[in-house]
């Protein structure tokens, strides 16, 4: 089982989640690891006038990447575990 687990653990940093703010105009991607991999931004939000909108829209899709990220995570080990509460 614990091979199991280790081999899906290194799946899991394979695959990728992506997530959005301001309309699409931030998107985030992280990994199976929760781990973010790469944040694309949209010029058309980048307003020196108004770097805290920016900032909050970032902040948004990374937090939202991260959880996509866990529930990922949390949906294969369960597959492993037979709902045991990995």
């Amino acid at each position: 089982m614990q091979e199991q687990m280790a081999k899906t653990q290194a799946e899991l940093e394979t695959k990728t989640v992506e997530a959005s703010a301001g309309g699409g105009k931030v998107k985030v991607i992280a990994n199976g690891a929760g781990d973010v991999i790469a944040i694309k931004i949209d010029k058309e939000v980048v307003d020196p006038d108004d770097v805290e909108f920016l900032e909050e829209i970032v902040l948004s899709a990374v937090k939202q990447a991260v959880e996509q990220g866990k529930a990922l995570t949390q949906s294969e080990m369960a597959k492993l575990t037979g709902g045991l509460g990995f």
